[in-house]
């Protein structure tokens, strides 16, 4: 798995992140799918440890991945897709100001069967200061939490 994500970030086409916190490994986060051309996308995937959950260290680590993609890597929007049943992972699209744009039927088998998903997304002139910086402007919040 190493070497496939190695290979696919090495041919532009992924940003595989670990997700640390307080030195221990908390969650994975990937920026996959990366399109260039007239589209200059990509789609962000992520769990987090259920001992870190709630802390907003996904978001952190969302809004920090969007940010890389934005201004350093250059792409021009980013899309998260989440099961509907999934309120925890569409809370963090959510206060992060992600915009619901609908839903993609039997999108991805999962489990034995294709699964709905909801696509979330977010363009970089949405975000000129940055999601990190807008997120902590717009919704205060303790990383404790």
């Amino acid at each position: 798995m190493v070497r496939h994500l190695r290979g696919e970030a090495q041919a532009g086409r992924m940003l595989p992140f670990v997700v640390e916190h307080q030195g221990r490994l908390a969650g994975q986060l990937t920026v996959a799918g990366i399109t260039w051309g007239s589209m200059c996308s990509g789609h962000i995937g992520y769990w987090v440890d259920r001992e870190v959950a709630g802390r907003g260290v996904m978001p952190t680590a969302v809004a920090l991945a969007t940010d890389h993609c934005f201004r350093t890597v250059g792409l021009h929007r980013i899309e998260i897709c989440i099961r509907p049943e999934n309120a925890p992972s569409r809370r963090v699209v959510e206060k992060l100001g992600f915009r619901e744009e609908g839903l993609r039927p039997r999108y991805l088998h999962i489990d034995g069967a294709w699964r709905d998903h909801l696509v979330y997304a977010l363009t970089s002139e949405e975000v000129p200061e940055g999601l990190l910086a807008r997120w902590h402007r717009e919704a205060p919040h303790t990383s404790n939490k």
